[in-house]
């Protein structure tokens, strides 16, 4: 209709200048409905289509009140239903069904019985038989507080599991926060460091695993990073005393000599002014078990409170026993971190749960201003409950302590992996956490990020099932991290077991 005023209007304008003079019939065409910078003109959008489908729920499938799934169904359901999560879900067809734990080993659904030599993700520090008190407690909680939102209420078990930390905790770290899981957990230190200091950058190590949220993820180092680097902003790497292809020096005093001065003239090319955080692990999980030299962690501290940084210490995979202290850090004289991040053995992972440790100074920054962080199940009652009696169990049975009696052993036997197979490099361990590097005939590591896996490494995971081992695999890097409560002739045992997976596979290479 409009098009058609405007049209008519153009007619009446030519009639007029047959009867007035140009200029008369000119000025009223501009000024009676112009269409030269006129009323805008939209253009139609393309007609909307639905293509409908059904949004009715079920009917659901009797067979899912069945007391027992068969084999076929529960391979079925895999595959229709069930998506991996750090590789292609094809993968999922091949891993082993597994339908009870027990101790230190896991069964699955032939029976077979598969030692957890890292207690699948470092985490399954108490084994796989839940202490009594542990499931007691549970089930109590349960029947009497199941939930309260975190954000709203607070509970008898919160401020007891706080309580609890800040002793078990050095120095001034007395504010506590319970994300669900380690990811979390980072994700909320890098918040309250931004909040606290006002500054924005964030600074971590390549050779480095800080988890699979947003900001966690890109604070990460290694390959996984590459999934979700581009969604957030500020995140700097830089690199650790461990570099993969080149040396930082002979000695531990020259590593983290060198290392620091890289590391501080980057900071002042960033800009301290700029930068909110250092996030690095103790000692280095995923990455390999790098045992940082003292010196080095020691440096970073001194950085940290020089510039004004925040630093993040991540023990979600060293806290609670694992590497023969309670915490990773108390390897190194004298270093308090300023946040503590922890997950995993806080709760055997048996509920999920993590840890946030503030020291006094933020703290009291926060008593008047919001860390702007949360999620629902965030200090759920029943994992609160879980993790303080895991604490106890862990205390009452001296769990730190055996992690501690067994480096001896983890020791002498990655040695003798080193020792004993051309395919293993070189080796580390500390406590109950340990790891060798694998390679190739050609001295290079047996690693291939950009391509298929190389056949030796595939024949690898398949005589490391075959030979009774269940755990995490990530070549050239093989790591060792049985559950806390291992015994020494099941740790040699294990050993022995890896020994032959390595013999029958990665060695033949060489043959």
């Amino acid at each position: 209709m409009m098009m058609k005023n405007r049209v008519m209007s153009l007619k009446k304008v030519s009639v007029a200048l047959r009867h007035r003079s140009m200029a008369t019939a000119v000025e009223t065409a501009v000024f009676d409905n112009p269409i030269v910078n006129g009323t805008h003109i939209p253009s139609e959008l393309p007609a909307r289509e639905l293509a409908p489908l059904s949004n009715k729920t079920g009917p659901v499938s009797t067979s899912h009140w069945d007391e027992q799934w068969g084999e076929d169904k529960i391979t079925s359901a895999i595959q229709d239903n069930v998506m991996a999560t750090w590789g292609p879900s094809s993968t999922m067809k091949h891993v082993p069904q597994i339908v009870k734990g027990e101790g230190i080993y896991l069964y699955d659904n032939e029976g077979k019985e598969y030692m957890d030599w890292t207690s699948q993700a470092v985490c399954s520090n108490l084994g796989h038989t839940v202490p009594e008190t542990v499931a007691t407690a549970v089930d109590d909680q349960m029947r009497t507080l199941p939930f309260l939102y975190g954000g709203l209420g607070m509970s008898e078990i919160r401020a007891r599991l706080s309580s609890l930390l800040s002793e078990l905790t050095p120095g001034d770290l007395n504010g506590f926060l319970f994300p669900s899981g380690g990811s979390d957990a980072n994700e909320a230190a890098i918040r309250i460091a931004r909040g606290y200091t006002g500054k924005h950058k964030v600074l971590s190590h390549y050779r480095s695993y800080h988890g699979g949220t947003t900001s966690s993820l890109a604070a990460t180092g290694d390959f996984r990073r590459w999934f979700g680097e581009a969604g957030a902003t500020g995140f700097i790497k830089c690199f650790g005393p461990s570099p993969f292809h080149f040396s930082m020096g002979e000695s531990d005093d020259e590593v983290a000599e060198r290392s620091l001065n890289m590391l501080e003239e980057q900071i002042l090319m960033e800009g301290p002014n700029t930068i909110a955080a250092m996030l690095m692990e103790s000692i280095v999980g995923a990455g390999g078990c790098l045992i940082l030299p003292e010196k080095y962690v020691q440096g970073v501290r001194s950085i940290c409170d020089k510039y004004g940084i925040v630093l993040i210490m991540d023990e979600v995979m060293m806290g609670f026993g694992r590497t023969g202290t309670f915490w990773g850090f108390q390897h190194y004289a004298g270093v308090v971190p300023d946040v503590v991040t922890s997950a995993k053995g806080l709760t055997g992972s048996y509920l999920p749960l993590a840890m946030v440790a503030v020291r006094q100074p933020i703290k009291d920054f926060f008593e008047e201003q919001s860390i702007g962080w949360g999620s629902t199940y965030q200090a759920h009652p029943v994992a609160l409950r879980c993790a303080y009696e895991c604490i106890k169990y862990t205390l009452d049975n001296d769990i730190v302590g055996n992690s501690k009696r067994m480096e001896a052993v983890m020791i002498e036997e990655t040695q003798k992996l080193v020792d004993n197979h051309p395919s293993v490099l070189q080796g580390r361990a500390k406590g109950l956490f340990g790891c060798v590097d694998t390679v190739d005939p050609s001295g290079r590591l047996t690693q291939n990020l950009q391509g298929p896996m190389p056949p030796a490494n595939a024949a690898f995971k398949r005589a490391y099932h075959e030979e009774g081992l269940y755990g995490l695999l990530r070549l050239p890097l093989i790591h060792t991290a049985p559950p806390l409560i291992i015994t020494e002739p099941e740790l040699r045992e294990g050993f022995q077991r890896l020994s032959t997976a390595i013999d029958r596979t990665l060695d033949r290479e060489f043959r």
